[in-house]
């Protein structure tokens, strides 16, 4: 397998454009019939969008005209009985808001006439008649080629809802009532009301019974509790975890029971009011209604486009209608483009989870009629966009995830409605308080200004509060629980309660800046040749005592959040750097585990216990990494930080390799024993020491003493766990990790036996071995192996805490990944609040704390807890390090870097920068340069074909073939919105040159 460059050069017979319809139609005496007849025609479609853009910035400038108004409201009495037939049984149908806004609703339903009868028939001989010569063009050997280019936009929206279509309702797209979203408080007078719609639910039925000037209903009523109870008894409802599609808003998933193909929940109104992360019930929608995808990673939300997954294309054919002119022929249009959407009623199909003849997939759809529990926090960081004329300000979150929202000019500052422009910049934050089900936007208030969008601290309280990061100072009555006497020394009555460390060579190895240390080390070589290790860790529970405010705050934070520039602690200060943290040459209580090992790491002996040590040395895993690589050397006083004189350097030296010896045993047993790690690449950086800015950024190197002191931290875990499920069998606090997707494992193991990878997909163990063995034998080894192992990071499922007196089957407990049995936290208790837990059942089996309190019932809430805030603070992290990059970029770039293909999609493809350790994705239309690209997919194997323009007009383009490993060279460049970046594609000769 290698990683080819492939630029070549290809004669390139370039097709000339064909409309989608040919055939000529008779001509019509009605001049609306004539327009929707041939509304599919390429230059029609062009008109019907620059007609919708120009009506779109007519309205928002100076709104609907009184001529439009009327004229848009006879339009819509004279159509409405033609059009509502064609509705019925289709997908909802959207209208555009006078701004530019796409809102969303229910069709407003009315009786169909008999000449409306008709009229449909003949539209839906016609749909298939086109459908089939779209089916036939599309089908033939090399297709079209599709142009990169797009047409210059002159207002381009921030948000994507300017852009792409929100599922809705509009009897027609130009009515005015449909200008302007809801107002926050009460309904705007000046805002005509549409009429009652006819396509309720039926929770909903008789609310809209005035008629004219009724409110429509957007979205369905909420189920009751009780029917829902009832629901997800009889196997009816669905419950699982809402996500919604970061790149594709309109796509969101839920699990599926089975742990097959998730369920896909399509637009907004199906999501019914729920946001990312949200615990909700769904049900599954008639399986003619059921998505029809062309492979299995469309069913993830992989394909990023409406074309069909074989294209081609030199350039741009066709405009899709604008919604504001014509909505009842949006859906058909999108159906037949996608071609993974049909109507597929009537049609023999097998068994969900099997292909069909042609390779098409079908998926399950569902919709949201309850949520369980709202997740999200309902807040977002955003801009702020005035409307004149109008009571609030409508809110664009930068999440595009997050609905708009409305919220009232109170909120906004004083001179906002007077000088709008001088807030473009400004971000800030706001909480969602309410979404009615007659509403497409949601209603908020301002919680606070955060200041100029593109800074590092605005744009880093943003992610905080917008991920629900406690970063308040601890409240006086929370540091009342802290010892009040300061130096504070152990009490003389808990020292001989506790196991007297002080003399033992006892050292601690972290990360250079660490503040909170909260695990140590000890090793020493008995007679018999033999080892007495020893973990060591902080007994936060001493000072965190179970129901006071401290323990409340820190249950409440769960862990401690790790930023670029800072960390945001679960504990005070007080606990978390002095108190707690194993400082060297200071007393420390501490819980410890020590064990007799053999040289091999075989456990002997073991002991667990309260004790009290004093670090002799504080090391960094360089310090360490040093006297690995150094057997022999006598390292001086000034090589290393200040040691303890009771332990010589040369001791603590041997100790290190001693543990570094018997750890790369326990490693090698381990890995033999079949556990798995997928290591990925993490950037961290270099900050100016005064303005906290990146002054570089290097690739985080794991080395052998990270990986000595990850094997004991590991064995501690293992052993406590083991430890206090004996004692407490249903109220043990545990950690398991589920298998991968099976699924998605064997759709990766086809994916890897096409690319001829030589991969064992089936346990943990052998996924190990497979990816230690070496790709190829040159410079870029390791860069597939890093795009595999993020291939195989997808069908991962992550790990969670859980209490074994709720999860029943003991087989369930295990952890995938260590491929263990038992598995549990214990060795991080000042940055988690799980391991605070542990320690507590520990102290309660040994008899040296007080009994546990907790119920089964309350262990397990605070799990779950735990896990939600783990995941926020696992993305918080991440949000942190891709903002300080984009600064980077911003300061130092552009940037280059050699790249490779991760995966390849219809449209994009998706690269790993070498250099730097970020993933990005680079979209065909978005390249300089190209004439056009082409999609090509055999099996699971996806590739994309770019033609270069020529640089001589006698030349022919320059052919370049995109797959998975393919390297190529890009170039980082820093985008107009604030901190945002892209990777630019360079020309293949430009790369080799």
């Amino acid at each position: 397998m290698d990683s080819p460059r492939k630029a070549k050069k290809a004669n390139v017979n370039r097709e000339p454009k064909h409309s989608q319809n040919q055939s000529s139609r008779p001509p019509q005496k009605d001049a609306y019939a004539r327009l929707l007849s041939q509304h599919r025609s390429s230059k029609f479609s062009m008109y019907l969008e620059q007609y919708a853009k120009d009506s779109s910035s007519q309205r928002e400038d100076n709104g609907p005209s009184p001529q439009l108004k009327a004229q848009s409201d006879r339009d819509c009495e004279r159509r409405h009985g033609v059009f509502d037939g064609q509705r019925r049984g289709q997908r909802r149908d959207t209208a555009t808001s006078h701004d530019g806004d796409v809102e969303s609703g229910e069709e407003l339903g009315s009786s169909k006439s008999n000449d409306a009868k008709k009229h449909q028939k003949q539209q839906r001989k016609n749909k298939d008649s086109n459908r089939d010569v779209d089916s036939k063009e599309t089908d033939q050997p090399g297709g079209r080629l599709q142009s990169p280019k797009k047409s210059k936009k002159k207002n381009l929206p921030k948000h994507p809802e300017d852009e792409k279509i929100r599922e809705g309702t509009s009897k027609c797209g130009v009515d005015s009532q449909m200008s302007s979203p809801k107002p926050p408080h009460g309904r705007d007078k000046n805002v005509k009301q549409p009429r009652a719609s006819s396509a309720n639910s039926p929770a909903d039925k008789g609310k809209n019974k005035g008629g004219r000037g009724s409110k429509k209903q957007v979205f369905d009523a909420y189920m009751t509790s009780e029917e829902v109870s009832h629901g997800l008894k009889r196997g009816e409802l669905i419950q699982g975890q809402l996500r919604i599609n970061p790149k594709k808003y309109n796509e969101a998933f839920v699990p599926s029971p089975d742990d097959t193909r998730d369920i896909f929940l399509d637009g907004i109104v199906a999501r019914n009011r729920a946001l990312n992360g949200d615990i909700v019930v769904v049900q599954v929608l008639p399986r003619e209604q059921w998505k029809v995808v062309r492979s299995d990673t469309d069913c993830e939300g992989a394909s990023e486009s409406d074309t069909p997954t074989v294209q081609t294309a030199t350039k741009k054919t066709k405009s899709t209608p604008s919604s504001a002119v014509i909505v009842e022929e949006q859906c058909s249009d999108r159906d037949e483009q996608n071609n993974k959407y049909q109507n597929i009623s009537g049609e023999r199909l097998g068994e969900p989870s099997t292909p069909r003849s042609n390779g098409e997939i079908l998926q399950k759809t569902a919709k949201v009629v309850y949520i369980v529990e709202k997740k999200h926090s309902r807040a977002a960081t955003g801009f702020l966009k005035h409307l004149p004329d109008k009571p609030f300000a409508l809110f664009s979150p930068v999440d595009h995830r997050v609905p708009r929202i409305n919220v009232p000019l109170a909120d906004c500052p004083e001179d906002f409605s007077s000088r709008p422009g001088d807030y473009n910049n400004t971000l800030f934050i706001c909480r969602i308080t309410d979404w009615a089900a007659d509403s497409n936007f949601a209603e908020g208030r301002l919680a606070k200004s955060l200041g100029q969008a593109g800074e590092i601290e605005p744009e880093t309280e943003g992610i905080l509060i917008e991920y629900e990061v406690d970063f308040s100072e601890f409240s006086d009555e929370v540091l009342d629980c802290l010892p009040k006497n300061l130096p504070w020394t152990i009490p003389p009555e808990e020292m001989r309660k506790r196991k007297d460390l002080r003399n033992e060579c006892i050292f601690t190895i972290d990360p250079a800046t660490a503040r909170d240390l909260d695990d140590a080390l000890s090793c020493k070589q008995l007679p018999d040749g033999n080892f007495e290790v020893g973990v060591h860790i902080a007994d936060v529970s001493y000072f965190v005592e179970e129901g006071n405010s401290l323990d409340v705050i820190a249950s409440q934070r769960a862990t401690s959040v790790y930023l670029v520039q800072k960390v945001i602690p679960m504990l005070p200060r007080l606990l978390c750097e002095e108190l707690c943290s194993l400082n060297p040459l200071v007393d420390r209580l501490t819980f410890s585990v020590i064990w007799t090992l053999t040289p091999e790491g075989k456990i002997l002996n073991e002991w667990f216990g309260r004790s009290i040590i004093r670090s002799c040395v504080k090391l960094s895993y360089d310090h360490a990494q040093s006297m690995i690589e150094a057997p022999e050397k006598m390292f001086s006083a000034e090589e290393l930080p200040p040691v303890d004189p009771m332990h010589p350097i040369d001791e603590v030296h041997q100790a290190v390799l001693n543990l570094h010896a018997i750890a790369k045993n326990l490693r090698a047993q381990r890995f033999l024993g079949g556990a798995l790690r997928l290591d990925q690449l993490k950037l961290s950086f270099t900050l100016d020491k005064e303005t906290m800015m990146p002054q570089g950024c290097y690739i985080y190197q794991y080395r052998d003493s990270n990986k000595l002191v990850e094997e004991f931290m590991l064995l501690a875990n293992i052993a406590t766990a083991n430890h206090i499920y004996r004692k407490f069998p249903e109220l043990a606090l545990l950690r398991r990790h589920p298998p991968p997707k099976a699924k998605m494992m064997d759709e990766l193991q086809e994916l890897c036996d096409q690319l001829g990878i030589k991969i064992d997909l089936s346990s943990a163990g052998l996924l190990h071995k497979s990816l230690n063995t070496a790709f190829g034998d040159d410079e870029y080894t390791s860069a597939r192996k890093e795009v595999l192992t993020h291939m195989c990071s997808r069908p991962m499922q992550m790990a969670l805490y859980f209490c074994t007196g709720v999860v029943k089957e003991e087989q369930n407990f295990k952890h995938y990944a260590l491929n263990v049995p038992l598995y549990t936290h214990f060795t991080s208790p000042i940055r988690r609040y799980a391991d605070i837990i542990v320690h507590r059942l520990l102290a309660s089996s040994l008899k040296c704390g007080p009994r546990i309190s907790l119920s089964t019932e309350e262990v397990e809430k605070q799990a779950s807890h735990c896990n939600d805030k783990k995941a926020l603070s696992k993305r918080v992290q991440e949000l942190s390090s891709e903002l300080f990059f984009g600064v980077f970029v911003k300061e130092s770039g552009p940037l280059d870097s050699e790249a490779m293909v991760m995966g390849v999609l219809d449209q994009s493809f998706d690269v790993l920068v070498l250099r730097y350790g970020v993933q990005k994705r680079i979209y065909c239309k978005s390249i300089t340069g190209l004439d056009a690209f082409r999609h090509r997919k055999v099996g699971k194997k996806s590739e994309l074909t770019l033609l270069w323009t020529a640089e001589a007009p006698e030349d022919p383009p320059v052919e370049q073939v995109i797959s998975v490993f393919t390297l190529v060279e890009v170039q980082l460049k820093s985008d107009d919105a604030p901190l945002k970046y892209s990777a630019v594609l360079k020309r293949p000769e430009d790369s080799a040159s």
